[in-house]
């Protein structure tokens, strides 16, 4: 071949995704996929869901290799999924079985992808199915053990998954976005810390001395504890690969060791986040909280998860309307403050594994 003219175009290779691919993502949870299909894009991958007669759940491209229809139309037959277009039904590795009246056996099967179900919860693997391995799971104690209640749900965001993590690394914005459940002044005065632990980002807040807000009020009268209390608050968010967000949150009485304090003095609990990329603007949010206080009171999860759904929603609304923002001003630089720290990290974070994915070089810090 002859050398490429000069001024030439050359035609450039594709932008990797903002996401890694190589890693274990919330897809659904197992109420999702109980008698029917469930159809869910992850990581740009459309992909149905469904649970085959002989038991678990197997995830495969939602695509139907007889006329492209997606398979999550479909219904299921014993163990395999019968597209909702012509009748073509396939197996649990993705090859065609078999239509009424055809031969479709040489069909070329389509993409399976790696699933675990475990800590209640349905993981996916979208990258190189041969480094899946269920031991690159993280281990959740909260959802592994009878000392916790747990309640949460699912949003389905229109912005970049990377908002979130900033939005979850830098809780400065309780106070304004959330002023009439969680939010207060004392969160605007207290330093925040900021460090990197390994692959962890871990950004800390203290606040003592403090009266609780409105859903901590709720939270020490649900734990047998003075609501008007005088009360320590601590919030210590925790980033890890590829999109989690660990929240440890709470209050104890004034005066008992905060963090540390014993149980009996304290209401504390993990807001769990679990955040998994659609598109490069749109996420799924699975969101929670796991609590080690009146775990047997399922009126209190309810009641709970009714908060932190209404917390959650106004995030919503803030978050689709900030991607707007930047989708129809792509020229401006935003502006960065010690406060946005951890979302900062969290981003290199996520960068270097994409680089390391791609073989290309890992950025600096």
């Amino acid at each position: 071949m002859g050398a490429q003219p000069t001024g030439a175009k050359t035609e450039a290779s594709p932008a990797p995704a903002p996401w890694p691919r190589n890693a274990w993502y919330v897809a659904a949870t197992p109420d999702e996929v109980a008698d029917k299909p469930l159809g869910r894009k992850i990581c740009g991958h459309r992909m149905v869901f469904f649970r085959p007669e002989s038991g678990g759940v197997v995830a495969l491209e939602d695509f139907c290799p007889h006329r492209g229809a997606p398979l999550s139309l479909g219904f299921l037959r014993g163990d395999t999924l019968v597209c909702g277009y012509h009748g073509l039904a396939v197996g649990c590795r993705g090859k065609a079985d078999n239509m009424p009246g055809q031969r479709v056996q040489n069909f070329p099967a389509v993409r399976q992808f790696p699933v675990i179900e475990r800590y209640g919860f349905i993981w996916v693997w979208p990258g190189d199915p041969e480094q899946a391995s269920p031991e690159k799971l993280h281990h959740l104690e909260w959802a592994d053990s009878d000392e916790w209640a747990y309640g949460g749900g699912r949003y389905h965001i229109q912005c970049d998954y990377r908002l979130m993590v900033d939005n979850l690394m830098d809780l400065t914005h309780e106070t304004y976005v959330h002023a009439s459940s969680i939010g207060q002044k004392e969160i605007d005065e207290a330093p925040v810390k900021t460090r990197v632990e390994g692959q962890e980002v871990i950004t800390s807040r203290m606040m003592d001395g403090i009266k609780a807000p409105p859903f901590w009020r709720m939270a020490l009268k649900g734990a047998g504890l003075p609501e008007d209390a005088t009360v320590d608050r601590w919030q210590i968010c925790r980033f890890n690969l590829p999109s989690h967000v660990m929240i440890e949150v709470g209050v104890a009485l004034e005066g008992k060791g905060g963090y540390e304090a014993d149980r009996s003095q304290k209401a504390s609990s993990i807001v769990v986040d679990f955040i998994t990329p659609e598109t490069e603007t749109s996420h799924h949010y699975f969101w929670g909280m796991a609590r080690q206080f009146a775990v047997e009171d399922a009126a209190l999860t309810d009641t709970i998860r009714e908060g932190q759904g209404k917390i959650f929603g106004e995030d919503l609304d803030m978050l689709e309307r900030q991607q707007q923002n930047l989708l129809d001003y792509p020229e401006r630089q935003l502006l960065k403050l010690n406060i946005d720290a951890g979302g900062a990290r969290s981003r290199l974070v996520i960068n270097r594994a994409i680089a390391e994915e791609q073989g290309a070089a890992v950025p600096a810090e």
